[in-house]
């Protein structure tokens, strides 16, 4: 793997046009449904210190995803971006535009034409970016309004909680017996929680113990990580009762997450074989939601999550032996 990702901003003002070549440490799949589910945009899309929330999205030729940018006063900013094509897992077309709370586009402000292709590049992914203006005096206006910063900044923060969570998952796997975990989500006191359910259960923290973004290597591919998330939980793990195994990690708004109840807690199921993997994620997925399918991901697991017909959030994992 490279240890410099490519990313290339270019304005070309004679044919009213941004480029954006933007590398990920991620397959094709993977970083496809980052920038196609609800779940994953929600996450991702707003620069700092404004956050995404979809109210609906329909990922289809002819759908439209409507979302709003939230300040942290809590002004929103209305969106839509109706598509117009779609090659899946390859590249797709849709036109954005600034509307009020009914979807009634605001004509005063520019609307982009983007295209967003993606291509395998070895373990990673290229995606390449053409935006599109009407007349140079729109471009001009996005540029002024910080495209590039705020665009640049989001990419970058989603990068390292994608790095973060791979390298837990290769570092905390030590066995292959199948198992049962519950895995928690806060939005940055995990340690606290995590320490008074400690003091409940009486037990102590297992695996590598606290482990916190601070302590994940250094690299080169990634923007140095802000002091402020060092001391943040990357993982922690612990046995309840029964070897039920309950693990946690902070999802801090710094890095573009929202925690809120319902969204911060999974079921974690590792399997022992790929098969059962598949019978069970298919068998919970009947009338629910997939926010992954299953896929072999680049870290060696098989894995995938789903919200099932109830609304619980479960995740599946399979890691053939070496």
């Amino acid at each position: 793997m490279k240890n410099v990702l490519t990313f290339d901003f270019e304005v070309d003002k004679i044919n009213n046009q941004i480029h954006v070549k933007r590398e990920f440490t991620a397959d094709v799949p993977l970083v496809w449904q980052a920038w196609t589910t609800s779940e994953m945009l929600d996450q991702w899309w707003a620069p700092r210190p404004y956050e995404t929330k979809t109210i609906s999205l329909d990922f289809r030729e002819g759908g439209r995803w409507f979302y709003a940018m939230i300040s942290p006063e809590g002004e929103k900013h209305y969106c839509v971006a109706d598509y117009s094509s779609i090659e899946e897992h390859k590249v797709f077309k849709h036109l954005d535009a600034f509307c009020d709370e009914n979807q009634v586009l605001n004509t005063q402000m520019p609307r982009t034409q983007w295209t967003s292709q993606f291509d395998a590049n070895g373990d990673n992914t290229l995606v390449s970016l053409t935006m599109q203006y009407q007349k140079l005096e729109d471009l001009e206006n996005i540029i002024a309004m910080g495209f590039k910063e705020g665009f640049t900044m989001t990419m970058d923060n989603l990068d390292q909680y994608i790095a973060a969570q791979f390298y837990l998952r290769k570092q905390n796997k030590t066995d292959y017996q199948a198992r049962v975990c519950v895995y928690l989500n806060f939005p940055g006191n995990t340690e606290e929680v995590l320490n008074f359910y400690k003091s409940v259960f009486r037990t102590e923290f297992s695996g590598k113990g606290i482990q916190r973004f601070g302590d994940l290597p250094a690299d080169p591919s990634h923007p140095p990580m802000a002091e402020a998330l060092k001391n943040k939980i990357l993982h922690i793990e612990m046995p309840l009762i029964g070897n039920h195994v309950l693990m946690a990690s902070d999802a801090p708004k710094e890095m573009g997450f929202e925690v809120t109840m319902g969204n911060n807690m999974h079921i974690q199921l590792e399997l022992e074989s790929r098969e059962e993997t598949t019978r069970l994620f298919e068998g919970l997925s009947e009338g629910g939601n997939i926010t992954m399918p299953l896929q072999d991901m680049f870290w060696g697991a098989f894995f995938g999550s789903l919200t099932d017909k109830f609304g619980i959030n479960w995740m599946f994992s399979y890691t053939a032996k070496d």
